[in-house]
C-alpha cells in the first residue's frame, strides 16, 4: 500500500520533465494500486476470527539497543482508514486530470499528492508510535509543498509557512508525549496497549500531549488557525487534505491511544470532548459569515472534526459513530469540495459566492451532487450524515448533556451556513462577473463527483445501522461484546437536531433565498465581523505568542549586544588598549633601557636588604 505511492512520488520527481506526458496518469494509477492491495487486506482480514484481526508485518530493528522495531499493522482501524485514504484519494488524483489540466507543472502536483497519500498511509499502519511519527512529518512536508504549489502567488506561500509552523507546535507535543510513553512504560509499540492506571498525573500528561499533536494535524482550537488559509492551493489539495488525509490524523492518534485517554482517574478524555465541542462550534460560526466558498466548506471542515473529536473523546461507546463519521466525512466533504472546485472550472475559477447565482441550469451534474453532499453533512434522514453525527450527539448527550447539547446547537447552525452556499451558488439571479460563462465540467471531473455522491447517501446507515462498524472495530479499540450502540432517531436529541437543523435552512432561504444577495458583502452586526476574521484567532496568536515572542527576542538582542558581546568586547578593548601604553616603554635607546636596568637593580637590591633585616 505505501511503497506504490511512493514509488510513483519517486519516479515523478526524480525523473522530472521525462514524465510530464504521462506523469499524470501513473500518479492516477499508483494510487488505484495501492487501493486494490487495501481492498485485497481488507478482505483477507475479515476472513481470520474476530480475535485474529491484528497481524503485524515486522520490516527491520530501528533502534536495536532501546527495543524499537519498525513495523506495519493491520487491524480493523487501520484498514478502516487505509481504505478511506486510497478510495477518496484515488478519486481526487482522477478528478485533479482534468482540473489541472493545463498546469504546466501538473506532473509535480501528481507526485506531491502521491508522496502525501504514501506518507498517510505510513501513519495509519505503523505500528508503534516512531513509524507513526514519521508518517505525521511527511504528511506535515506533503501539505507544506501542496498548499503552497502555486509559489507565484505570495498568499499561497505564506499559507504553506503558516501551515508548518503550527503544525511544529502540535507535532512538539506528539514527540515529547512519545518521550514521556518510552520512559514510563519503556515501549512505543500499540501491540503493548493495554488498559492501564493513572500514576501521579503522568498518563494525564500523555493524554494532554497527545491531545495538542492532534489539536495540530486536525485544526482543532486553539491549532486551528492554519486550516482556512490552506485553502489557497489547488481545490484537490483541498479534498484531500479535508476530507481523506491530514485532518483525520489527529482523530486516529486519539483513538489509537485509547489507553492514555480512558484509565481510571484521569481527565485527558473529557479534555478532548471540550476541545471537540468547542471547535465544531467555532467552525460552524465561522462557516456562517464566509463568502469564499472554499473557505466556507473549511470552516464546515473544523466544525465536522469537532464533532469527531467530541465521539473519540467519549470511549468505545463513542469510537464507532467517530470513525464512522470520519468514513462518510470523508465521501461527503470531497464530494463538496471538488462540487466547488467544479464550479470555480466554470467560473474562471472565481471563488466568491457573491458572484455565483443560478448555476443548477448550467451545472446540472454539479448541482446534484453537492446538493446530495449538501444534505449529507447537514443530517438530511436517511443520508450518511444523519446516522453518523446523530450517533455522536445522542451518545454525547448521554454521557455529558452540556457538551451533547452544544453538539445539537451546532447541528442548527451546520443547517445554516450550509444552506446559504448552496442558495447563494445555485439559486437565485445571474451574479456572474462580465465575461463568465459557466459550464459543465468534462467527464474525468463529474464522475468522481457521482462516485462521492453515492458513498454520501448510503454509507452511513450500512455502518451504524445493526453496529457494523461497532462490531468491526471493536478487537482494535474495545468495548464489549454484542454492546453496540442502539440508534434511535426519535430520542429528544434526535428530533431537537433535525428540528435546528430545518429552522437554520428555513432562515438561510429567508436571509439568501428568497431575496436578492447583494454583490458586495455588507457591513454586517459585530457577531458577523467576528466571524469573518474567523474569531480573531489570528489576532490572538499574534498577541499572546507572536508579539510576545517579537519583545523577548529583542531583549535577548540586545542582552547578546550590550551584555555578551559587550563583555568580551569590552576585555578585548581593554587588552589592547593597555598593550598600546605598555608599548611605548619600548624606545629603542639603550641609555632608556640601561636606566631601566639599574632602577630595577637599585629596586631588588633594596627588597633583599629589607627582607634580611626583617
Amino acid at each position: 500500500m505505501i511503497a506504490f505511492p511512493l514509488l510513483g512520488a519517486f519516479i515523478l520527481l526524480v525523473f522530472n520533465r521525462f514524465t510530464n506526458r504521462w506523469g499524470h496518469l501513473l500518479g492516477v494509477a499508483m494510487s488505484l494500486a495501492s487501493f486494490v492491495v487495501a481492498v485485497l487486506a481488507f478482505f483477507e482480514l475479515i476472513g481470520f476470527g474476530e480475535d485474529e484481526r491484528r497481524r503485524a508485518v515486522h520490516l527491520y530493528e530501528f533502534i536495536p539497543n532501546l527495543d524499537i522495531n519498525m513495523g506495519l499493522l493491520i487491524d480493523p482501524l487501520s484498514i478502516s482508514f487505509a481504505l478511506l485514504i486510497t478510495g477518496v484519494g484515488s478519486l481526487i488524483h482522477i478528478y485533479s486530470i482534468g482540473y489541472m489540466a493545463h498546469d504546466e507543472h501538473r506532473r509535480r502536483f501528481f507526485a506531491y499528492l502521491n508522496l502525501f497519500v504514501a506518507a498517510m498511509l505510513l501513519l495509519v499502519l505503523a505500528d508503534n508510535y516512531v513509524g507513526l511519527f514519521i508518517g505525521w512529518e511527511g504528511v506535515g512536508l506533503a501539505s507544506y509543498l501542496l498548499i503552497g504549489f502555486w509559489q507565484f502567488k505570495p498568499s499561497a506561500a505564506v499559507a504553506a509557512k503558516k501551515a508548518f509552523v503550527v503544525n511544529r507546535v502540535g507535532d512538539f507535543g506528539l514527540l515529547v508525549g512519545m518521550f514521556v510513553i518510552f520512559t514510563t512504560y519503556q515501549t512505543l509499540s500499540f501491540a503493548e496497549l493495554k488498559p492501564i492506571q493513572a500514576e501521579n498525573g503522568t498518563t494525564l500528561a500523555i493524554g494532554l500531549l497527545l491531545l495538542l499533536g492532534a489539536c495540530g494535524k486536525s485544526a482543532q482550537l486553539p491549532l486551528q488557525s492554519w486550516l482556512l488559509d490552506a485553502m489557497e492551493g489547488p481545490t484537490p489539495v483541498s479534498a484531500l487534505i479535508h476530507a481523506a488525509t491530514m485532518v483525520t490524523a489527529g482523530v486516529y492518534l486519539v483513538v489509537r491511544s485509547g489507553a492514555y485517554f480512558f484509565p481510571e482517574g484521569s481527565g485527558a478524555a473529557l479534555a478532548v470532548a471540550i476541545v471537540g465541542a468547542a471547535t465544531l462550534l467555532a467552525g460552524a460560526i465561522i462557516g456562517c459569515a464566509k463568502d469564499d466558498i472554499k473557505k466556507g466548506l473549511a470552516g464546515s471542515t473544523m466544525s465536522q472534526i469537532g464533532y469527531m473529536m467530541l465521539g473519540a473523546g467519549l470511549g468505545p461507546a463513542g469510537y464507532a459513530f467517530a470513525i464512522g463519521h470520519l468514513i462518510t466525512h470523508g465521501f461527503f466533504k470531497a464530494d463538496l469540495f471538488l462540487g466547488a472546485g467544479s464550479v470555480m472550472h466554470g467560473m474562471n475559477d472565481e471563488v466568491d459566492m457573491r458572484k455565483y447565482g443560478g448555476l443548477r441550469k448550467y451545472m446540472p451534474l454539479t448541482f446534484i451532487t453537492f446538493f446530495v453532499g449538501y444534505l449529507a453533512i447537514i443530517g438530511f434522514p436517511l443520508l450518511s450524515g444523519y446516522f453518523t453525527k446523530d450517533g455522536i450527539i445522542e451518545t454525547a448527550v448521554h454521557h455529558s448533556p452540556i457538551l451533547g447539547w452544544l453538539a445539537v446547537l451546532g447541528a442548527g447552525i451546520t443547517g445554516f451556513y450550509m444552506s446559504r452556499m448552496v442558495f447563494m451558488t445555485f439559486f437565485g439571479e445571474k451574479r456572474w462577473a462580465e465575461g463568465a460563462h459557466p459550464h459543465e465540467s468534462p467527464a474525468v471531473m463529474t464522475w468522481p463527483l457521482i462516485l462521492l455522491s453515492i458513498g454520501s447517501i448510503g454509507l452511513g446507515g450500512y455502518l451504524v445501522l445493526n453496529g457494523t462498524l461497532y462490531n468491526f472495530l471493536r478487537p482494535a479499540v474495545g468495548g464489549e461484546a454484542g454492546a453496540a450502540p442502539h440508534f434511535d432517531p426519535f430520542t429528544t436529541p434526535g428530533l431537537a437536531t433535525l428540528a435546528l437543523v430545518a429552522v437554520g435552512a428555513g432562515y438561510a432561504w429567508m436571509k439568501y433565498g428568497r431575496v436578492e444577495v447583494p454583490a458586495v458583502q455588507p457591513r454586517g452586526s459585530f457577531l458577523t465581523t467576528f466571524a469573518r476574521r474567523d474569531l480573531y484567532g489570528d489576532a490572538l496568536n499574534e498577541s499572546l505568542f507572536m508579539r510576545p515572542g517579537q519583545w523577548l527576542t529583542r531583549i535577548a538582542v540586545f542582552f547578546d549586544n550590550r551584555g555578551i558581546d559587550g563583555l568580551v568586547n569590552g576585555l578585548a578593548a581593554g587588552i589592547g588598549g593597555s598593550s598600546g601604553r605598555l608599548r611605548r616603554i619600548q624606545t629603542g635607546f639603550a641609555r632608556t633601557y640601561a636606566l631601566s636596568i639599574f632602577i630595577g637593580a637599585a629596586l631588588l637590591t633594596g627588597a633583599l636588604l629589607l627582607v634580611g633585616t626583617i
